[in-house]
């Protein structure tokens, strides 16, 4: 919604109106230079990438990140934003004052930046959502006293099935009907300490690619369907409202 808002209201320094600020009519395009307006964008669609990157490094275990996350930062921001972004100790938290910077930057009203700012409140709450997930797993004691437990009852399972399979050959069938019940528990407890901290297991890598290709396909709409003749059509759907 970001890089979108972005592309349709650049240029856009109309205040409110009674045809609502989204509106295309009250738009002059004549004046914007279409290399600068891509410019701009593409910085937006950047540093929108570069947040949800550094938020990935930020949730994952250092041995399994670093490098990759220092090289795909310098092959795409510029060397200096790069940097300031590596040499933070709140990575995220940089990245997204670069991301603040380039939406103030926008020639656009100051109302429409100012609904731009609130996606960033919701991009810093999502933040602080897994940031709380990350340093707040269950107490270690938990799952050490659940493990514990199941091992003795498992343990303890052949017992209470000795008499039940008398049927079979020397009781042959409780074997593998006590290895079936213990992987089905201890499965559920290895997915119970799996839940606990996802980030390991999501295929965060492929989100933050997705982002980026959707938020550079957004940005090259720029200027589409905003042209003269979809003003002068809206211009003419508004003067039949009702007042």
């Amino acid at each position: 919604d970001l890089c979108r808002m972005g592309t349709a209201w650049y240029g856009k320094m109309s205040e409110y109106d009674t045809t609502g600020f989204m509106d295309s009519a009250s738009v002059d395009q004549t004046g914007i230079d279409p290399v600068k307006r891509q410019e701009d964008l593409q910085r937006l669609s950047l540093c929108t990438w570069a947040f949800v990157r550094s938020m990935k490094r930020h949730l994952s275990p250092v041995e399994e990140d670093e490098e990759e996350f220092q090289m795909e930062l310098r092959s795409r921001l510029p060397a200096e934003q790069a940097e300031k972004i590596i040499a933070a100790a709140h990575r995220p938290n940089r990245a997204l004052q670069d991301l603040s910077v380039a939406i103030e930057k926008l020639p656009m009203h100051f109302v429409r930046k100012n609904e731009l700012n609130k996606n960033l409140s919701i991009f810093e709450d999502t933040l602080g959502g897994c940031e709380r997930l990350l340093s707040s797993p269950i107490p270690l004691f938990y799952s050490r006293h659940t493990a514990r437990f199941l091992s003795s009852w498992l343990l303890l399972l052949p017992l209470a099935l000795y008499g039940e399979f008398g049927n079979s050959w020397n009781h042959i069938a409780m074997i593998p009907t006590t290895g079936f019940i213990s992987v089905c528990l201890f499965g559920i407890e290895e997915l119970a300490t799996q839940l606990e901290e996802p980030f390991t297991i999501l295929p965060m890598q492929g989100f933050c690619d997705k982002i980026g290709r959707w938020c550079d396909e957004i940005v090259s709409w720029a200027g589409q369907g905003q042209g003269e003749d979809v003003v002068e059509v809206n211009t003419r759907e508004m003067m039949k409202l009702p007042l």
